[in-house]
């Protein structure tokens, strides 16, 4: 996981109480590595400099896949929407070469997918190319423990909120599926696949 920025200042918390509810979240996922790209909160904006941030990082640990929340939240941080166009030009930055000295000396590096998770409560309707459900039935509460160490961010009648509306938009995805609870995906392009039965199915029918 790559965090933009501390989240401070907030109304709420401090900067070491935030550290501690990130650490906390990270251990309820079974992260492995959550690092923190230290870019500045309230004024976070789509520019050169945060580009460079993220991409060291995707140049340094090399993920497969990268998933960026995706959409504009007009009544919450515009630092939202800004995440979401750093992480795609990160994701193309990466890969540039002769210019190692604006990415700490690493290598390059082309992240070979990237992934969005559109907010649920977007301001615009997205027409996607494709998208995707995966079954979350068996780790929604381990979803919802992670939000919930946000003790600084959420009390009990905040977290109340929180917790409906990711039950229900969890719920309406997931039913559409035939889950208890699914987790919505989109992709910047169509879905390729070499077998139709496969990708339907998820394997070939036995019969």
């Amino acid at each position: 996981i790559f965090d933009l920025t501390s989240g401070e200042p907030t109304p709420r918390g401090s900067l070491e109480t935030r550290k501690k509810e990130a650490e906390a979240a990270r251990q309820i996922l079974g992260v492995q590595v959550r690092v923190n790209v230290e870019c500045p909160n309230r004024v976070l904006m789509d520019g050169p400099d945060n580009r460079f941030a993220l991409a060291t990082q995707f140049r340094k640990y090399r993920p497969g896949i990268v998933i960026v929340a995706a959409g504009r939240t007009p009544a919450a941080s515009p630092d939202h929407y800004q995440g979401h166009l750093i992480g795609e030009a990160a994701r193309f930055y990466s890969q540039l070469t002769k210019w190692d000295d604006r990415f700490a000396g690493t290598t390059p590096y082309r992240v070979p997918h990237l992934v969005y998770i559109p907010y649920p409560f977007d301001a615009e309707q997205r027409h996607w190319h494709s998208t995707f459900v995966t079954d979350i039935g068996d780790t929604i509460d381990q979803k919802l423990a992670a939000i919930k160490v946000y003790e600084s961010q959420f009390d009990a009648e905040r977290f109340k909120r929180i917790e409906h509306m990711v039950r229900s938009a969890n719920g309406y995805h997931g039913s559409r599926c035939g889950y208890t609870y699914g987790e919505l995906f989109a992709l910047p392009h169509p879905v390729g696949s070499p077998d139709l039965v496969n990708t339907i199915y998820g394997s070939k029918p036995t019969t």
